[in-house]
Order: C-alpha cells, then sequence, then structure tokens
C-alpha cells in the first residue's frame, strides 16, 4: 500500500516467536486510541514442521526462528512498502511460550530497535490474540476463551484487566491434541491439530468413553490424553490380532477426543458468559480455528440468545500482526519497554497486563 496512501497515524512492526510459528507483520493505526482505525499492512508467518511422531524441541524451533527472520522480515517489509523512517515502534512476544524460541525473536528485535533507533514494546502473547480477536470480528465486551497449544484460558475484561475466571490445571488443549497426534503419528504439516480435525470429520460412529475432567472454571486434560493414548494401543494390539481389524479407527479416537474436551471448553465459556451477563464469546489461539470447536459454542451462545466471534487461520493462529497491534495500541497511550527490560519470560500471566487504552 505504501505510506503515501494511508492516512495520517502510527505503524508498529510486529515479531512473535513464542512457539514454533515465527511472525512478522506491519500495522497501521489512525484515529482514536480507544477505537482505531486499523490496517494490516503485511502479515507473514513461518512456521517450524517437525517430523510426524514428534514434537519440536525449543533449540530446534529456535534455530529455525534465527534462520529464516532476516528474509521473512524483509519479505513484510517490501509487501508492507514502508521505509524503516516511517515506522514508529518494534513490538515483540515478550512472554508466555518456548525460552529458546522467544529468546531468538527477542535478541532481533533489540538488534533492530538499535540499529533504526525504534522503541522497544514487550507484548503479552495472550493479549496479542485477545485484541486481535476483537479488532478483527468487532466484538463489544465478549467473554474470551483463549486456547492454543500452550494455554486455555477463560478470560474477561474488568476494570483495566483481562480477567481469568477458568484455565487448564495441567496441560493446555492445544497440547493434548499435539501429543495425540504424535501417539497416532499423524503428520505435523501444516499443524497436527488441524489433521486431528479433518480425522474427526471422517469419524463419528462411534463416540468413546474418555474422561471429562471440569473442576468449578477449572479444565484438565492430561487424564484424557492419558486415556486416548491407552485406547490407541488397544486399538493396534486389536488390529495386529484381526488381520488388521480393531473395534474402532483412529477416526473415531479423534471425533471422541475433540468432542469431549471441546464440551468441557464450552461448559466452562457458559458458566463464565452467565457470571458476567456477556452474550458474546470470542475464540481466539491457534486451536480457535477449529471448526467444530466453533460450531459446538456457537449452539451454545445461540441457545443463550447469544453470538460467537472468531477468526480464520490469519489471526487466529500465532502471528506478527497481532502482536503489532497489541503493541502499538499500548504504544500510543505511553508505553515502551527499556531495552533493560526486554528480557522475555516463559510465564506472563494474561492478567499482569495493565489495559490502558480501554475504557
Amino acid at each position: 500500500m505504501g505510506t503515501k496512501d494511508l492516512p495520517k497515524g502510527r505503524i508498529a512492526l510486529g515479531l512473535e516467536g513464542s512457539a514454533n510459528k515465527l511472525g512478522i507483520g506491519l500495522i497501521h493505526h489512525s484515529g482514536p486510541v480507544s477505537n482505531p482505525t486499523v490496517t494490516i499492512l503485511s502479515n507473514l508467518r513461518h512456521t517450524f514442521v517437525s517430523p510426524p511422531g514428534t514434537g519440536f524441541l525449543p533449540k530446534d524451533t529456535a534455530k529455525h526462528h534465527r534462520a529464516e527472520f532476516v528474509p521473512l522480515a524483509l519479505r513484510a517489509l517490501r509487501e508492507a512498502d514502508v521505509p524503516v523512517s516511517a515506522i514508529d515502534c518494534i513490538c515483540f512476544t515478550q512472554g508466555p511460550g518456548m525460552g529458546g524460541p522467544l529468546t531468538s525473536v527477542a535478541i532481533a528485535a533489540r538488534t533492530l530497535a538499535l540499529l533504526w533507533d525504534k522503541p522497544l514494546v514487550g507484548v503479552n502473547h495472550c493479549v496479542g490474540h485477545i485484541e486481535m480477536g476483537r479488532a478483527i470480528t468487532g466484538a463489544d465486551n465478549p467473554v474470551v476463551l483463549y486456547v492454543s497449544g500452550g494455554n486455555t484460558q477463560v478470560i474477561a475484561y474488568a476494570e483495566r484487566r483481562y480477567r481469568i475466571f477458568g484455565e487448564t490445571l495441567d496441560i493446555a488443549v492445544g497440547n493434548c491434541l499435539d501429543r495425540f497426534a504424535r501417539t497416532l503419528v499423524i503428520s505435523n504439516d501444516p499443524a497436527p491439530g488441524y489433521n486431528i480435525e479433518q480425522l474427526a470429520k471422517k469419524g463419528g460412529a462411534k463416540l468413546l468413553d474418555l474422561p471429562y475432567a471440569v473442576k468449578g472454571m477449572d479444565c484438565s486434560f492430561s487424564g484424557i490424553l492419558a486415556s486416548a493414548d491407552i485406547l490407541a494401543a488397544q486399538m493396534r494390539e486389536e488390529a495386529a490380532s484381526n488381520n488388521g481389524v480393531a473395534s474402532f479407527t483412529p477416526e473415531d479416537l479423534c471425533f471422541s477426543l475433540q468432542e469431549t474436551v471441546f464440551a468441557m471448553l464450552v461448559e466452562i465459556t457458559e458458566r463464565a458468559m452467565a457470571h458476567v451477563g456477556s452474550g458474546q464469546v470470542l475464540i481466539v489461539g491457534g486451536v480457535g480455528s477449529n471448526e467444530r470447536l466453533q460450531e459446538m459454542m456457537g449452539t451454545m451462545a445461540r441457545d443463550r440468545g447469544g453470538s460467537v466471534y472468531a477468526t480464520d487461520e490469519r489471526f487466529c493462529i500465532d502471528n506478527g500482526i497481532m502482536i503489532a497491534h497489541a503493541g502499538l495500541l499500548a504504544y500510543e497511550t505511553g508505553f515502551t519497554t527499556e531495552l533493560a527490560e526486554t528480557r522475555t519470560t516463559q510465564r506472563f500471566r494474561t492478567d499482569e497486563v495493565y489495559i490502558k487504552w480501554r475504557d
């Protein structure tokens, strides 16, 4: 687009690298800080894909981010057609996430800030998801279900904070799905959770019995994963002793796992909606792009006279533009991160961030 075609405003470069996706994007804000007009100038992503049956190790993911950062950043700048002089701030994910990948991208952010003499803004990854979801969908004051590989939280805004009403007590729902994909040796390309979703669409004939672990407003997924792993081993044993035929299939397993964990998420989200009196649900995070989760949440919301808001994979899955957007909102209200304070953290709670840009 180029700066000549944009109204007067502010531009941020956003850098995301908390897990296996390196995202870089540029965003433009104009108008009032509390409700800016948002223009996405570029939004690029490069994913580290590990072999089937494996996860992504921090050291390998960090190596990927270091190797891909410069070419991806150059592409993002070219696509945005924005000179470095027009960039107001550099925003980067400060946490939560995996230590090695976070550090690699933070070092790149510091380097650019020193080279270009630009202020830095450290961004909470979860707040980035929420603010991008609000901007894209137009959701006003929703209950937020944040579901990803590393996080599972039910959130609502109150008094300048995103308050956590419920969360996972052990592993995140995305991690549960990803680890079960390893059990079934499902491809990680484009993502293990996506491939489980496709298999689940082919199942449905059998809903297998799995633990249902809702504890108040919180969830637990490790026991469900262990039970699904046991069933997968049982399926293999049956197939080995019965000419490749078992009483249930990998598709049935994927379907049953999805139905169980998503029902748990819908339950705690509905309870939060009743508590805060909201009719809106915003689903963010990589698992939020799952069509079955959106469908189940939509049924619940409609029964309550409400509605569900979700984004597609461009904004639901980790990306640089969400970091640019949340960082620019903070920058416009006077927040910057001093170079000495740009260390990353794997534990950065959503409710630690002061949300000055909202009423």
